[in-house]
């Protein structure tokens, strides 16, 4: 554990949910490669797109409509969808297919393998002050077994924009009902949820379980605390 700052006093906590409490990484290489697989199965080989035209076509969608970068799911059923159509499909066919893929990798993305220390953990702070999910991905927290220790789960896209956009932080301020600056909040990204924190009046909390080095990391703000396991948490809370 290091302090960058005196903590102050904390009321409540607000958490990232990927890469905060549980691996996402292999969760999402398993569902693009699902993805992928359906599309091999479903086009001819020489009309599958590749990886790179993926991201490419993800980006220049994204160009068009930033709004999509707040929102993972119409993301990718948009790039799918107009991949479909950039293979001569009707619109009404591709919209089908997209949301056939889209339903494919959202089953493949619930397949989360959560720790059984972040259940420990999350349940010992539950039941000491009020917890609340606020994250820029997809995932559906009651299916992963995580929506029972939180009051309320911001998600980006459905409720405001990503993360560090202040929607999600307000959403979460607003519904603790208590000043910012009493609650901390606990992410892995120095960006979106560090800097996202500081910048909307939280305490932060930064997650750093893969032994990252602050100084040799691009830094916008320091955050409050580093914390190397979701265990240290627990002496902060009285």
């Amino acid at each position: 554990m290091q302090f960058y700052r005196q903590l102050g006093q904390i009321n409540a906590l607000t958490f990232d949910l990927d890469d905060t409490l549980y691996d996402n990484h292999p969760v999402i290489v398993r569902a693009e490669q699902a993805m992928f697989d359906w599309l091999a199965q479903l086009l001819p080989a020489s009309m599958v797109i590749s990886r790179d035209d993926w991201q490419r076509l993800k980006q220049q969608l994204a160009a068009v409509d930033s709004s999509l970068s707040h929102d993972v799911s119409a993301w990718r059923y948009e790039a799918l969808k107009i991949n479909f159509m950039q293979l001569g499909w009707r619109l009404k066919d591709a919209e089908l297919a997209a949301r056939q893929g889209l339903d494919l990798v959202l089953v493949e993305r619930n397949k989360v393998d959560v720790p059984a220390e972040t259940h420990r953990v999350l349940a010992l702070l539950s039941a000491k002050v009020p917890l609340v999910g606020i994250t820029n991905g997809n995932v559906d927290p009651q299916q992963i077994g995580l929506a029972d220790y939180f009051s309320a789960i911001y998600q980006a896209g459905r409720d405001g924009l990503a993360k560090p956009k202040a929607d999600l932080f307000t959403s979460a301020i607003n519904h603790l009902n208590i000043p910012a600056e009493q609650i901390l909040h606990v992410g892995d990204h120095l960006y979106t949820d560090v800097f996202g924190a500081k910048q909307h009046g939280l305490q932060a909390c930064w997650y750093n379980d893969q032994q990252r080095v602050l100084t040799t990391e691009k830094v916008t703000c320091l955050p409050d605390i580093e914390i190397s396991a979701l265990a240290e948490l627990l002496p902060l809370i009285k």
